[in-house]
């Protein structure tokens, strides 16, 4: 179906090619995960399959690709539309109408598809993804998620043989992500529709894939094989399977459900005063008693719906808060909200012991450091380095005396090698990185960040978590949006749970994660009742020497 044969393709001005010398072969019906480290080339492969690349990108490309006997160089992406559909890791970027079932449609209308059809096609699409009821709803007024699944709807209407997917659960809760996947599955298995898609968050998507593509410099040419041959390999591991490496499980686990049946099958004895670990308040909140940002009362209104109903929240100094909750929650909407951008209808904000009524987005972000979902919405100057220095400017702050201070937060984001990039040019998680430096290089009080691990992958989100940490120590307070459990569990110090504008949970990882039925770790599925939520929980409650 799909083959790569000695394929190297550099963008153009690279110092070096983004993907060198692959020879793969992904098989017709098949359902393969795409996987490596941040900036492998992950999105580059998968845009080699429609024409993408090279067609919008330029560059050079040697070797050769076949699609369905295709050949994607020699003809157009909208030519290869008919074979391939595709779904990008930012859906903003495809969406052109402003209603949900107009863009559904747009696609189908320059396929010249029958107004009947389009109308059964359309419907088809909605009830697969369950969003029948966002029908009639614009699409500046979706949740991430939501926006999301718009974007793999608009896709799957065409009917594709090939459905290409870059990162399609990032911004998904895990309920909403599960759906998703068994809609992949039930295209896979029912309807013989080939999929390919990329994912850092392999937790959830190994269980489901046939095949694994590993692209790293690790393996020239790339690796590919069964989940368990693979996974077996490399060191870019989910919990589960970081689990039956440390305690030796025979087969490796790939699932919490094959975890489990090893724990039931292997002699471990578990320690009788069990405790709940990974529950420790950070220290800066039990000494800092005065808050940074409070909310009190907040009520939110779009139109007739209201997002936020009567929020209250406080963040102190030295405190890491992960909010979750589900898709449409009214999140974002509350990030946004703390620092000005969306009016309150009801109630008041206070940041730094002032109240925010009146002041001004960009006055409010001299103390709040905010990083939305989109880092590309942060992203404006020529050079990585530049984005860091425009923040600077914008709130007057002295440029010469700080480009040290600059290159040195460029240097623990990872980024030292590329404060002279160009930003767009780099992959998400290392413009999410970016984006983030452009936040903090003023070192605000706080920090909120939306959804923050999109496009990165485990050895990033350690990175990302030793900077949280360490921002920490220092006294900043930390507010984490996330759908990201397995981050979750690692960073928090404090969890809220938001569902329908409401705060309906508020405290210790342990109390309000390990027996939730949706926002549960991997680890707390394997081990119900135990209070353990990370691998180093486990670990450190059993002994990795037990088998």
């Amino acid at each position: 179906m799909i083959s790569f044969h000695d394929l190297t393709f550099a963008y153009p001005g690279a110092n070096q090619p983004a993907l060198q010398g692959v020879n793969l072969q992904i098989p017709s019906r098949e359902m393969c995960l795409v996987m490596g480290p941040s900036g492998a080339g992950k999105s580059t492969f998968l845009r080699c399959i429609n024409g993408l690349v090279p067609h919008f990108s330029g560059g050079s490309l040697r070797g050769s690709i076949l699609v369905n006997g295709l050949d994607p160089v020699k003809l157009s992406p909208r030519e290869m539309s008919q074979t391939v559909g595709f779904v990008f890791q930012d859906p903003e970027s495809q969406f052109v109408v402003d209603l949900v079932e107009d863009e559904i449609a747009f696609s189908l209308e320059n396929a010249a598809i029958p107004n009947d059809e389009m109308e059964v096609r359309i419907e088809e699409a909605l009830n697969l993804l369950e969003m029948t009821s966002l029908r009639s709803r614009r699409l500046e007024t979706l949740s991430g998620g939501e926006r999301q699944r718009v974007a793999i709807a608009a896709a799957l209407a065409l009917r594709p043989q090939i459905l290409v997917l870059d990162e399609p659960t990032s911004q998904l809760d895990p309920h909403g992500s599960e759906e998703v996947l068994q809609t992949l599955m039930q295209l896979n298995n029912q309807l013989g529709l080939t999929i390919v898609l990329a994912e850092h968050r392999l937790e959830r998507v190994i269980p489901y894939a046939g095949q694994i593509i590993y692209l790293s410099d690790e393996f020239p040419g790339g690796l590919t094989g069964t989940p368990r041959e693979v996974m077996g390999m490399v060191s870019l591991n989910p919990p589960v399977i970081s689990l039956g490496k440390a305690f030796g499980w025979d087969p490796l686990p790939l699932s919490v459900e094959e975890a489990q049946e090893c724990v039931r099958q292997s002699s471990i004895q578990f320690p009788s005063d069990s405790k709940e670990l990974n529950s420790v308040p950070s220290d800066g909140n039990e000494k800092l008693k005065t808050y940074f940002i409070q909310a009190k009362g907040v009520h939110v209104k779009y139109g007739s719906t209201y997002a936020l109903r009567g929020v209250d929240l406080k963040l102190y100094p030295g405190e890491i808060v992960v909010m979750m909750g589900p898709n449409g929650a009214g999140k974002s909407t509350l990030l946004r909200s703390l620092i000005g951008l969306i009016p309150i209808e009801s109630g008041s904000i206070h940041v730094g012991g002032t109240d925010i009524a009146g002041r001004s987005v960009a006055d409010i972000c001299q103390q709040v450091g905010y990083l939305p979902q989109d880092p590309n919405a942060l992203l404006f100057a020529d050079t990585v380095l530049e984005e860091l220095l425009i923040t600077l400017r914008n709130h007057h702050l002295d440029i010469i005396g700080s480009i040290n201070g600059a290159n040195h937060l460029l240097s623990r984001l990872g980024l030292g090698n590329k404060a002279n990039d160009y930003p767009r040019d780099l992959s998400t998680g290392e413009r999410q990185r970016v984006a983030m430096g452009a936040v903090m290089v003023t070192h605000p009080g706080a920090l909120i960040l939306d959804e923050p691990t999109r496009g990165l992958d485990y050895q990033a989100k350690k990175i990302l978590l030793e900077l949280l940490h360490g921002w920490r120590e220092e006294g900043m307070a930390i507010l984490l949006v996330t759908h990201d459990v397995e981050l979750a569990v690692q960073a928090a110090d404090r969890v809220i749970l938001l569902e329908n504008g409401l705060i309906t949970g508020d405290g210790l990882p342990a109390k309000e994660l390990a027996d939730s039925t949706i926002f549960s770790s991997q680890v707390a599925k394997v081990f119900p009742g135990r209070g353990w939520l990370t691998v180093d929980d486990a670990i450190g409650g059993l002994g990795a020497s037990k088998h």
